[in-house]
């Protein structure tokens, strides 16, 4: 059998070693790899599996004064050619829309991504043994450039999703723990908005690295960049989110549109927290509440349980932003709200409904519906008393959590409405 091409010669006797040669030749030694990391020629997972060999001999050869310092073959000298060798193991590491449906699944992804996240620690550790070396401005070139794409690397495969395994998850997270001590931040929000008013922050970096993979064709073929994505949103809030609005609104809107409900829930989730961490004039200009509003009401017409509970919280949430826009004069009466028009919606699902998930979901946030309103709950009265007295008639189970919430929902009633409260005897009584 011939052997594999891919590989390097081992160093003859008198030859010098990888750490030893010129800085040009170190440059292509990476040159090479990074080929042979995204290329595409035939038995390319061996191929691969050899250039992460190479890799790890070079890194553990090199001193990180020439690793670093090296003017490599591009442009942007050896800060940017570990960059992209950075991206490409990131890549490598990934799992991809067709292995889901393979037998053996996503294991060999958990097996490459330990690979990775070994070579990562390695990567990491030589740049914080140039902290205090005369390279310093070099390391934070290079770290520049690095730290996007094991960011990315990190929270693929820390998070608990079906292409991680146990060992994955631990070198992810050990990678993730090295970052934040090379970068000097104290916590994943640290590192993405900045740890003082006058640092950056990558957060930014990281968007623009899942951006080719957050568009209509592209999103749903690596299934882990939504979850990176989500998982980051969360991590930054006020009063950093709303620089960055533009950049998030369209992919957490793609996503909640899909047809799958876990990829709904996922996108409504994103949603709620940008109209929790986004000041209301941000979201009232350009119409983007009204957007916010059509999207997720459209939701309501699923009769999926977890997706209409996340839909009716974001709402309750956005009601006060919507309804910043509106004004009321005195003399005249007051307008229909879109409070109003979901709760009718909620009114006329919750009549006919029999699953007892959707019926505790409904009756759980009822009584927000009634609190938020008022005294203008007595618009619904007639349709709300017909649904309280039609859910404490039917047995909801040991734990009575439907009959619970209709007897909340009729205890705000009272208190909210009592000025107005005509409701026949035989109603009252019954209850």
């Amino acid at each position: 059998m011939e052997p594999d091409s891919s590989r390097e010669s081992p160093p003859r006797e008198g030859s010098s070693l990888p750490g030893e040669c010129p800085s040009s030749a170190l440059g292509q030694s990476f040159s090479q790899i990074l080929h042979h990391l995204t290329g595409q020629e035939p038995r390319r997972s061996k191929t691969r599996n050899a250039a992460l060999q190479d890799l790890d001999a070079l890194l553990e050869a090199t001193e990180c004064d020439k690793l670093f310092e090296g003017s490599g073959t591009s442009p942007g000298g050896m800060p940017e050619m570990l960059g992209k060798v950075a991206r490409a193991l990131e890549k490598y590491a990934a799992p991809t829309q067709e292995q889901e449906g393979r037998e053996d699944g996503f294991s060999a992804v958990a097996e490459r991504a330990s690979a990775v996240g070994l070579l990562f620690i390695k990567l990491l550790r030589k740049v914080e043994s140039a902290k205090n070396s005369l390279v310093c401005p070099a390391r934070k070139t290079v770290l520049r450039h690095l730290a996007g794409p094991i960011y990315v690397y990190a929270v693929t495969h820390s998070l608990e999703q079906p292409w991680t395994r146990p060992t994955s998850q631990d070198v992810a997270g050990e990678v993730l723990a090295l970052l934040l001590q090379v970068t000097e931040c104290g916590s994943v929000a640290g590192f993405l908005h900045g740890e003082n008013e006058d640092e950056k922050g990558r957060f930014t970096l990281v968007l623009g690295l899942l951006k080719p993979n957050l568009n209509k064709e592209s999103w749903k073929k690596n299934p882990a960049t939504k979850h990176v994505f989500s998982w980051t949103l969360q991590q930054v809030t006020r009063p950093w989110l709303n620089q960055h609005l533009e950049r998030i609104l369209p992919p957490s809107l793609l996503i909640s549109d899909d047809y799958q409900t876990e990829n709904k829930v996922l996108g409504v989730r994103c949603l709620h927290h940008i109209v929790l961490n986004v000041p209301a004039a941000d979201l009232l200009q350009y119409n983007r509440a009204q957007v916010l509003y059509h999207a997720l009401v459209s939701h309501l017409y699923t009769p999926e349980h977890l997706l209409v509970q996340a839909v009716l919280l974001c709402l309750l949430d956005l009601f006060p932003v919507l309804e910043k826009a509106l004004h009321w004069k005195g003399g005249a009466a007051r307008p229909t709200t879109h409070c109003d028009e979901v709760l009718q919606l909620i009114l006329t699902h919750m009549e006919p409904e029999h699953r007892i998930l959707l019926r505790r979901t409904y009756a759980r946030n009822l009584p927000a519906f009634v609190q938020r309103l008022g005294i203008l709950s007595v618009r619904h009265m007639r349709r709300l008393e017909r649904v309280i007295l039609g859910y404490l008639e039917v047995y909801d189970g040991p734990e009575e959590e439907a009959r619970l919430k209709m007897l909340e929902t009729l205890k705000l009633l009272m208190q909210c409405i009592w000025p107005r409260y005509n409701s026949p005897q035989r109603s009252v009584g019954s209850l």
